[in-house]
This record gives structure tokens, sequence and C-alpha cells, in this order.
């Protein structure tokens, strides 16, 4: 892979969760998750109303015991997005929220039985219900790394990647021969490098589509960095096909960053992105308030808009000549500019509203050009 250049991604089957499509040809998909107790009706909803307004178009829910799948039932009634149970140990929970209308059903080989996978898969079948075989190191079964386990030790990150592939290759190979292929599967480890080395096996193994993520993360900006790192190279080597950001930590920022992640790799060229220095003592304003301003300001706008705040007549325009539009800060005031060229000068008083005012400005000529 030439470095600048992202790779084509890998061609998979494609999946159908409820309306949306993963792998073949369609876009990476972001996912979200829950994180209220799923029988709390009123909260699970505005959380799933939360997640979807950030944009994730499918959100999986939490299936612990049969409160949970009863109370899927009225949830179901009044959500239209994809929704995923997750089943852990007890086969008849995904059964039973099979019934009750869920549109896919993530299954932990570590913790569910070939018998209690076939009986999922069966009822799946039926219902044109897919399944991800989602496979974390945490919960392998110790006959995948008997001496390792034995010598209680850390278990080293190839000896650890390849337990999860086999794991995940003996489902797979399991619904198959149940003639079963609506198959998405996921290798997720808290460790980068184990995540990264188990997709990147499973990928050359397998025509399914692939959930990336790195689990139990941790908290902001932790968990963002290390999300970041493993899910960014896996998709820049054209590897995965829809991803959840795992934070300790609001669901909402989850999905924002994982929205971050794609546009970085210019994956999405729908979202505005905003540039700025870093600051230091040449700066002689609150460039941090200012970027804060406009950060929130722009957040929803659906333009690709590159968008400049810089410190000082170092850092801008010079250095932020390929944004579409900026600011360059100094003691009393600021430059305005576009494509690098200075148009207006503004107070220091008022430095975030004259920018977002000729966002907006910008905005508006873009929507008549456009009729």
């Amino acid at each position: 892979m030439l470095w600048g250049k992202v790779k084509e991604r890998r061609k998979t089957r494609s999946v159908k969760v409820g309306k949306v499509i993963i792998g073949g040809d369609s876009p990476v998909v972001v996912q979200g998750m829950t994180k209220t107790s799923t029988e709390n009706i009123s909260a699970t909803l505005r959380q799933i109303i939360e997640l979807e307004e950030a944009g994730a178009r499918i959100v999986r829910i939490a299936l612990p015991h049969m409160r949970a799948v009863k109370a899927l039932s009225k949830i179901r009634k009044k959500v239209k997005l994809a929704l995923v149970g997750d089943v852990h140990f007890n086969p008849e929970l995904a059964i039973a929220a099979i019934s009750e209308g869920i549109d896919k059903i993530r299954i932990n080989p570590g913790n569910i039985g070939k018998e209690g996978i076939l009986r999922i898969a069966e009822a799946a079948k039926g219902s044109g219900v897919p399944l991800r075989v989602g496979v974390n190191s945490g919960s392998l079964k110790e006959s995948f790394l008997p001496k390792l386990t034995e010598n209680k030790r850390r278990n080293p990150t190839q000896k650890v990647a390849q337990a999860m592939v086999r794991s995940a290759l003996e489902t797979v190979t399991l619904l198959e021969e149940d003639n079963f292929q609506d198959i998405i599967v996921s290798l997720k480890s808290p460790y980068v490098l184990t995540t990264i080395l188990s997709c990147q096996l499973i990928s050359q193994k397998i025509p399914y589509p692939l959930h990336l993520g790195i689990t139990a993360a941790g908290p902001p900006p932790q968990g963002i960095i290390r999300s970041a790192s493993g899910i960014a190279i896996l998709l820049a080597q054209g590897i995965g096909d829809t991803i959840r950001v795992s934070l300790t930590g609001d669901p909402v920022e989850e999905v924002k960053t994982a929205y971050q992640i794609l546009q970085s790799l210019d994956f999405i060229k729908d979202r505005p992105t905003l540039i700025s220095c870093p600051t230091c003592g040449r700066c002689q304003i609150d460039l941090i308030s200012v970027v804060n301003q406009v950060a929130s300001g722009i957040e929803e706008l659906k333009l690709p808009l590159t968008v400049a705040v810089m410190g000082c007549e170092v850092n801008g325009p010079g250095e932020a000549r390929e944004a579409d539009i900026g600011i360059a800060c100094g003691r009393k005031g600021a430059l305005l500019f576009k494509k690098g060229k200075v148009f207006a000068k503004v107070e220091e008083r008022n430095l975030a509203g004259a920018l977002l005012s000729e966002v907006t400005r910008w905005v508006q000529e873009e929507g008549r050009g456009k009729k």
C-alpha cells in the first residue's frame, strides 16, 4: 500500500440489517450502542433517538435477560432504526428477540455452544435475520489457548490473534454447514495490535463483512486514541465494513468519534473539517474559546467545507491556504481569508461570530448554486 492513499476495500458479501446494507459496495456503516437498562423503555428510546440524530445507522441493545427481550417489542414499535440484540450465554434470549422483530443478533462463540448457535441460526434463517459472530479476546474458550492459560502469563499478540481467528472460523464453518451465510464477523481485543492482526488474518480467509472496534478501549481521550489507532489502520488497509467505537462514556461521543475517524480518511465528504493551530507564545488571544465556538457553530453542517482558526500571522493564512475559509488572529483583531487570500479585518470581540457569519454566507451561496 502506498502511503497517502487508502487501499481499496476488500470485496465482501452484502448483508442486510433491517434496511441497512453492510459490505458489498455500501459505504462503511457507523453503529452505536445504548448504555441504558433495556427494560427502562423510555430511557432506552431516548438514547436510541440521540444516537440516530448523531448519525448512527444501527444501534445495538443489550439483552441480558427475558425482561429486556420483552421490552424490545415495545421499543421496536417506536423505532425504525435497525436494531441489534447483544446476546450472551442463553440462546433462548436470541430466539425470543428474533420473534420480537430484532434486525440482527450478535453472538459470542466464547459463551454460547455449538448447539445453541445452530438453534439461533435456524430461527434467524426463517426470519431473514443476520448474525454477527463476535469474538472477544477476553472470552475465548480455554481450549484455544491451553498452554498459555496453564502458564498464567500474558498472552502474546500473535497467539491470541490466531486463537481469535480459529474461534471465528469454527463458528463460521458451523453456520455455513447449516446453509447459513448472512454473517458478519468481528474480532476485538482491548489491545490494538491484537485486534489489528486478528482482523488482517481473518480478512484473508472469509468473504463476509467485518465489524471493527477496539473493545473496552477506556474513557476519552485514551479510548478515542486507541479506537482511532486500530480502526483507522485497518480501514486504510481496505479492511472493515462497519465500525463501532467503544468508550467508557457518552454513547453519542462514540458515534461522533466514529465519523471523525471516517472523515480523517476521506471516507466521508459531506461534513465540515475544522483545522486550528495548537497556539504558542505568539498567540495574543483566547484562541481555545474561539475554536470551541466555531466548532459548535459548524457541527451540524452537511457540507465539505474546511474552516481554519489560526492563532497568529505565522500559522495563517499561509499554513491554512488550503482551507476554504478561515481566520488568522492577531493582537487587536484578525484577518478573514478565503482560499489563502485575505478579504476582511475583524475586531477581537467578534472573532468567532464574524467567521461563522462568513460560513453561513458560504453555505447559502452553495445552496443557491445547487439550485
